[in-house]
C-alpha cells in the first residue's frame, strides 16, 4: 500500500502540472480567441458542441454552461450524429468540436458533411496541424506539454485545459451580451439560484383578510383577539384611511403587562411600536430574509410603492419557499 507521503506527493504533482497547463492558456487569449467569440456572438442558431470520450464529458459541460449564460447550445454525440443526429444541426448553427488529437474518427467523419452544409466550425484541439484544425475556420489551441497521469495515458491536463478554455469563452460571451443576474435566474427557475433571484416578497406574503389589522383607538383586549386569531405574533395598526401607523407585537404585550397596563382600558395607540421593520412588495424575497436576519425579527410588514400596507411576511414563508 502506498505511503501517506507518496499519496500526498502524487496529489500535489497532479495539481502543479494541471495548474501549469492552465496558466499557459493566458498567452493563447489572442486573435483566434477573439475571432471565436465574434463568430459565436453572431450565431443565429445554437452552438452545437461535439466530443468523444473524456472530451465528450467536457463538451457536455461546456454546452450546459453556454446554455445557462445566454448562449443557446446543445451537445451532440459525434457517433450518433453519423447515424442521423447530424440532422439536429441546422444551417443557423455553429459547431464547436473538441478533440485533443484533432484526429478523432467520429468527428473527422462529420467534417465533409459540415463543409457541405456550410456550417461554421470552431476547433478546440491540442494539435493545431490536424484534420480537425485544418477543416475549422477558427482554431483554439488547447495543447498541453504533459498529462498529469504518470502513465501519460489518462486525459487529465488536456481535459482540464479544454474545460477552462470553454469557461473562458462562456464568460467572455456572457459579458459581451450584457447577461444579467436576472437573465441567469430565468435560466434556473427550478433551483436555489432561481428562487433567490426571481421570487419576490409579494409572491410569498400574506395579504387581504389574512393580515392582522386593527385601527387606532382599538382597546388592547380587542387587539389581542386579532393577534391570536391571525397567528402572526403581532397586529398592524392603521388609521381610518388604512395607512399603517404602527405594530403591536408579543414583545410589546409582555412589556405592557410588566407595566401593569389594563388590557380593557388601554388603547392600542399607547402601547404599539411606531418603529417597525418593513419592506416593499417588489423587493426580492432574499432581501427580506437578510432584513429579518440582520434585525433578528421573524415577521416584516410589507408596503407598496406608496407606503401603504400591502401584506405581511414570516420567516417561515421564506423557509417553505426554499429561499433560505
Amino acid at each position: 500500500m502506498a505511503s501517506e507521503s507518496s499519496i500526498t506527493q502524487s496529489a500535489i504533482r497532479t495539481i502543479e502540472i494541471e495548474n501549469k497547463a492552465v496558466a499557459a492558456l493566458l498567452d493563447r487569449i489572442d486573435d483566434s480567441f477573439i475571432q471565436a467569440c465574434k463568430v459565436l456572438l453572431e450565431c443565429q442558431g445554437r452552438v452545437v458542441v461535439l466530443g468523444i470520450g473524456k472530451s465528450g464529458h467536457i463538451g457536455r459541460k461546456i454546452a450546459a454552461t453556454f446554455a445557462s449564460t445566454g448562449t443557446p447550445a446543445l451537445f451532440v454525440h459525434p457517433a450518433e450524429a453519423s447515424h442521423g443526429d447530424i440532422g439536429m444541426i441546422t444551417d443557423q448553427d455553429i459547431v464547436l468540436a473538441i478533440s485533443n488529437s484533432g484526429n478523432t474518427d467520429e468527428i473527422t467523419a462529420l467534417l465533409p458533411v459540415l463543409k457541405r452544409k456550410a456550417i461554421p466550425l470552431i476547433a478546440m484541439t491540442g494539435e493545431t496541424d490536424s484534420p480537425l484544425a485544418n477543416a475549422a475556420s477558427t482554431v483554439l489551441d488547447s495543447s498541453v506539454t504533459e498529462e498529469a497521469c504518470p502513465l501519460g495515458l489518462a486525459p487529465t491536463s488536456s481535459t482540464t485545459v479544454a474545460l477552462v478554455l470553454g469557461d473562458a469563452l462562456a464568460m467572455a460571451l456572457l459579458e459581451a451580451r450584457g447577461f444579467t443576474r436576472g437573465d441567469f435566474a430565468i435560466s434556473h427557475p427550478g433551483g436555489n439560484i432561481g428562487r433567490r433571484l426571481l421570487v419576490k416578497v409579494e409572491d410569498l406574503m400574506h395579504k387581504g383578510s389574512d393580515i392582522p389589522q386593527v385601527i387606532e383607538g382599538t382597546a388592547l383586549s380587542n387587539a389581542l383577539i386579532e393577534m391570536s386569531g391571525k397567528g402572526f405574533g403581532l397586529t398592524t395598526v392603521t388609521d381610518s384611511s388604512g395607512n399603517i401607523v404602527g405594530v403591536f407585537t408579543d414583545g410589546d404585550l409582555r412589556r405592557s403587562l410588566d407595566q401593569g397596563k389594563d388590557i380593557q382600558t388601554t388603547i392600542i395607540d399607547d402601547v404599539m411600536s411606531r418603529d417597525y421593520k418593513h419592506i416593499q412588495g417588489n423587493a426580492l424575497a432574499v432581501e427580506a430574509a437578510k432584513l429579518m436576519q440582520d434585525s433578528n425579527v421573524y415577521v416584516v410588514i410589507v408596503k407598496d410603492a406608496d407606503q401603504q400596507l400591502q401584506g405581511i411576511l414570516k420567516m417561515h414563508d421564506l423557509l417553505q419557499a426554499n429561499v433560505l
